[in-house]
Formats: C-alpha cells, structure tokens, sequence
C-alpha cells in the first residue's frame, strides 16, 4: 500500500488514532498534501509513534501536531524487552513502567549503574514470560529523573525521551554530538520538507554536512546553518536542494550518514 492510498484508508475508515514513526507520520501529511486533502481536518485525534527520538524532540512534535491535528505521544521499547515507556500529557519526557521493569541507568565513564542520571539505559523485566531479560543494555542514551512529574506520577522519567543510540553519538570539533540534536534545530524551520547530514572525515578530522529540501534557497540553507552554530556550537555546511531531491522513509529513517573524503591536493 502506497502512503497516498494509507492517507485515503485513513480517511475512508474515519480513523482517529495513528502509531507509527515520526517519520511516517510526516511522509503521510506530504502525500496527504500532494493528492490536496487536510488530514487535519479528518477524525484523527492522536497519533502514537516509536522507533525513533522524534516525538519527544518539540520542533518535530509541534509538526506532526499541526500538519495532521493531533495531540502526539512517544511510546519507547525495544524487540528485546517490550514496550516500557510512554509520555504524559505533560509530554517532557517518558516515564517508564516501573510495574514491570526495574530500569537503571549506566554511567558511560564509570560503568556504575544508578537509578537515575545520564548514560546508557539497562533495563530488567523478569514479568515478560516469554523472553525474561536480566540488566539488558538497550543500547539508549537518556537522562533519568526522579521525582513527581506535574501529571502526578512518580515513576522514573526519560527527560526528553530518548536522545539517541550511544553508538550514534560523533564528537565533531570536541563537542559530543547526537542527530536527533540536528533534527530539534532542523525541524524548527517550517520550510525544510526533508534533510540529511552528512559525518564527512578529511584528513582524520571529522566535519558535519547538512542537505535541506526547500524552496528557501541559500538564504534558508543559511539560516539552518546559523542555528545549528549557534545551539550547538559547531559549523555546519548547509546546502539546498530541491524538493522532493531526498528519499523517503516508510520506517525508521537513515539520515545520518557516515562516510569519508579523500583530501584535494
């Protein structure tokens, strides 16, 4: 099925949640766009997505919200564990189902494990009867915080969600950097239909670029470039292309993209 003909099942079965990635539900609002019909205008009432950081990241949310007129929501898990997070109507992060995981949070210099903090989330879930895991390490960069949330719940909470893989995170010019950090400044730009960037290494040194679809030309590819110095501290090329220029993704996007250069001479 073709995202155009999903757009029209939606419409046609007056559907009024959807779950899928931030990244389909973006590609759903173009195709939506390009056959001339307002999802915000149809039933849907809340949209539901995981597999990727995006719902947690606001640019990207307060998109999603306004291009199908819904309230989202981030939902976190992993093949390995299940499903074991879920945001709030507070919608600052993701508690975690502290009834069926015992969840710990692993220090990246240290290795110590704490019940809250920075590092990598290790989860335990002893309840799931057909795969019980034991201080599984998810692999997931996140921020643990305790404490009461202003939904009234007390459980540990993902400040922000998910930042990112640990795997995913490129130091550039001594600043740690994760993608889903690009995409909260991308995604602020209401003209940037698609992006993607690029970890080029020339002469060992490693340097961010980033392609943007828009019809803004090099005074948008300008301005992306300056938010991205200005938040995060490093210099990013930007360049514009067209739209419909970049792929599109059914699942979790890949717009992160490594590869090296060799030096001109």
């Amino acid at each position: 099925m073709s995202s155009a003909e999903r757009v029209a099942a939606i419409i046609a079965a007056e559907a009024t949640v959807l779950m899928c990635t931030p990244t389909y539900a973006l590609r759903l609002a173009e195709a939506a766009r390009a056959e001339g019909i307002d999802v915000a205008r149809s039933a849907l009432r809340v949209s539901i997505h995981a597999g990727e950081p995006g719902a947690s990241i606001p640019a990207t949310r307060e998109r999603i919200e306004t291009e199908l007129g819904v309230t989202s929501f981030d939902h976190t898990g992993a093949t390995e564990v299940g499903a074991h997070g879920f945001s709030c109507d507070a919608r600052d992060g993701v508690h975690l189902n502290e009834a069926e995981f015992v969840a710990e949070i692993l220090d990246p210099v240290t290795g110590q494990a704490a019940d809250e903090g920075d590092g990598e989330l290790v989860m335990t879930n002893l309840g799931r009867w057909g795969m019980p895991v034991i201080r599984y390490r998810t692999g997931d960069r996140v921020h643990g915080v305790r404490g009461r949330c202003a939904c009234g719940r007390t459980s540990l909470k993902l400040a922000g969600g998910i930042a990112g893989r640990v795997d995913d995170m490129v130091t550039v010019r001594g600043v740690n950097v994760f993608p889903s950090a690009i995409e909260a400044i991308v995604r602020r730009f209401a003209e940037v239909e698609e992006y993607r960037v690029e970890l080029v290494t020339v002469r060992e040194m490693d340097e961010l670029r980033c392609t943007v679809e828009t019809r803004g030309g090099a005074e948008l590819a300008e301005r992306v470039a300056n938010a991205i110095h200005r938040d995060l501290g490093i210099r990013c090329a930007v360049a514009p292309v067209a739209p419909g220029t970049l792929p599109r993704f059914d699942m979790k996007a890949k717009r992160f993209v490594r590869r090296r250069e060799e030096a001109r001479t």
